[in-house]
């Protein structure tokens, strides 16, 4: 059962545990998760080690030299990790100590900087056995640091820290009360956690994409990335000073329009910034609000969703942006690149709907600010009307009339712009009505969908599908 508990109280639960011994190595911040087991008390049961190798020089004497010395890296975070608990293994003999728990906790972090410019952020993790002689689990995560003090998020680590700790040995059987109980005693306006990583056997069943879902379901981080892989990223790794193209959908389905707005709009985006592929990083975007629009976040759908994506070879981010001019802003953060969005007209219309700007203080003006900075550009792929067999584009599409001219104006200094070379046969598509088709087990939509797509589909029996039952199995 999941009981909320201080750091102390947590640290002297872990310290009065006579299997738990371990290593603490802290860089950057001082030994701010060591200090709680020292002042628990019985801490000379558990800490076999604590040691913060500041200097870089000796740093690189314990763990090797970095690439780029970069020392605030995931990578320099396993390596003291596994070196740790190597040395335990090599210098503590099992002989006399047959019922220890080995454990190594690291952090390589940095905090805010004298001028306020930087934040701060760092990696953490923990590298333990959850049996006596049991092969090693690692729970790897990523912060952020919010607070504009560096005493502050010396705190704050130091209680991320213990929690982390005290989750591994007790909720390692349940990631996901792990994952919230790394805030107990922290307020999520002071931190913020935006990579996740478990590995190991205690944890081979966990899908870490999940546990990026629960990061942005519960509001420690706005956005998280998965490559075609399913291997976690983190945002600044794969954003960073690269041109950045993305398209929103909710791929449920995904169809050949959605492939071709894709394809279409980064051709021309990278015509317009005199860029290439590699310069440029590709999103596909689902939002939290369009896994919740049926109710509750349905996990098996989301996962058949991101597999989907995944075997196309496009890079997935989940976020909490319900407003485009949100995701803008993020990407912005990370970069001066160009940033361009692949669209269709339903969603430029809701765009230019003034009812999703009332938090703003100035209103829809203030969202446009950020939706179409540093040359951002919208990329609109244009609209078959069923009905009226109307095709709209930039050129029909009909906004508020207190907002033509802002629209116009956007248009006429090209931020809007069509993608002229669609397939004129895919504006016959429509997602709901395959949607309809596949829950309904209707034929004929299999060839509206990728390649290779429509057997997943069935394979998975994804989005309701239900096979059609042969002879052979009432024989």
């Amino acid at each position: 059962m999941y009981q909320k508990l201080t750091p102390k109280q947590k640290a002297l639960t872990i310290n009065l545990d006579p299997t738990i011994y371990g290593t603490f190595a802290e860089i950057g911040a001082g030994q701010e998760t060591v200090r709680h087991f020292f002042r628990a008390g019985g801490a000379s049961a558990t800490i076999a080690k604590a040691m913060s190798a500041y200097d870089k020089d000796f740093s690189d004497a314990i763990y090797g030299k970095e690439v780029k010395n970069r020392y605030v890296t995931q990578n320099r975070l396993r390596k003291m990790l596994r070196y740790e608990v190597a040395l335990i293994e090599e210098r503590i003999s099992r002989e006399n100590h047959p019922n220890r728990k080995y454990f190594s906790y690291a952090n390589t972090v940095t905090t805010i900087n004298f001028d306020k410019t930087l934040k701060g952020h760092g990696w953490v993790g923990i590298r333990f056995q959850s049996e006596v002689d049991a092969q090693y689990n690692e729970i790897v995560i990523h912060v952020k640091f919010k607070e504009n003090d560096a005493t502050l998020q010396q705190e704050t680590l130091g209680n991320l820290g213990v929690n982390l700790i005290y989750g591994a040995y007790k909720y390692s059987d349940n990631p996901r009360i792990l994952i919230e109980s790394l805030y107990d005693d922290i307020a999520k306006d002071n931190l913020e956690i935006d990579m996740i990583d478990f590995s190991g056997p205690v944890f081979e069943y966990v899908d870490n994409r999940l546990m990026s879902l629960q990061l942005v379901k519960n509001g420690m981080t706005d956005a998280v990335v998965f490559n075609s892989e399913g291997n976690n990223m983190l945002p600044a790794d794969l954003l960073y000073k690269k041109n950045i193209f993305a398209v929103r959908g909710s791929f449920r389905p995904v169809t050949k329009v959605n492939i071709d707005m894709l394809q279409n709009g980064i051709d021309m985006f990278m015509k317009d910034s005199d860029c290439t592929q590699e310069q440029t990083e590709i999103f596909i975007e689902i939002t939290i609000s369009n896994l919740r629009a049926d109710g509750d976040i349905d996990e098996r759908d989301f996962l058949d969703r991101v597999d989907v994506l995944g075997k196309l070879g496009y890079t997935v981010i989940i976020s909490n942006f319900s407003e485009y001019y949100r995701l803008i802003d993020y990407f912005s953060t990370y970069t001066n690149g160009h940033i361009g969005v692949a669209m269709g007209v339903n969603n430029m219309l809701m765009v230019f709907d003034e009812k999703y700007y009332k938090n703003l203080s100035g209103g829809i003006l203030e969202a446009f600010g950020k939706f179409f900075r540093n040359d951002m550009r919208v990329y609109l792929y244009p609209y078959k009307d069923p009905e009226t067999q109307e095709l709209l584009d930039s050129s029909t599409l009909k906004v508020g009339d207190n907002l033509k001219e802002l629209y116009k104006y956007f248009k006429t200094n090209e931020r809007i712009v069509d993608i002229t070379n669609y397939n004129p046969h895919y504006l016959e598509i429509y997602s709901r009505d395959i949607l309809r088709k596949i829950t309904c087990n209707i034929q004929g939509w299999e060839n509206q969908v990728p390649e290779g797509v429509a057997e997943m589909i069935k394979e998975r029996s994804m989005f309701g599908y239900k096979k059609e039952l042969s002879l052979k199995q009432f024989s």
